[in-house]
């Protein structure tokens, strides 16, 4: 299982640490994946991916590297489960939303609420980021 994310701030990469950290503790295994630093490639063999992208301009997606990441894997969503992450620094959630019926649209199921945390994942929202992992890992086979 791929915890596949892009971190300007690095806010978001502190979620996917987390969030792996919480699957780890439920005993399944996940990889982080960076895309930024990771070469891009088709996930068409994944059961569950996990993406995740912060809040960017005018609550969009972050458009130089995970908007065309995003349109690259489309293909491979159809079908499969996902689940959605990432931070903000302002607005309500709406790119989110958005993110959330992107996905949807090409096929893809969420299987869990997305999560979203303002600015960097700490104290409670730390604990929120691991308690994500752990809803995610009863999602691995």
């Amino acid at each position: 299982m791929k915890i596949i994310y892009w971190s300007g701030t690095g806010n978001t990469e502190a979620m996917a640490n987390l969030i792996l950290e919480g699957i780890k503790d439920s005993g399944k295994e996940g990889e982080l994946v960076n895309i930024s630093s990771t070469e891009v490639r088709s996930f068409a063999n994944e059961d569950l991916l996990v993406l995740g992208c912060p809040s960017m301009g005018d609550e969009e997606l972050e458009e130089g590297e995970f908007l065309p990441f995003l349109e690259s894997i489309e293909g491979d969503l159809n079908g499969k489960n996902v689940a959605l992450f990432g931070s903000y620094g302002w607005g309500s959630g709406e790119w989110m939303e958005k993110f959330e019926d992107r996905v949807r649209e090409v096929g893809a199921t969420l299987p869990l609420d997305s999560l979203i945390v303002n600015y960097t994942p700490e104290g409670e929202e730390a604990e929120r980021c691991k308690d994500y992992g752990k809803q995610i890992a009863k999602l691995i086979n």
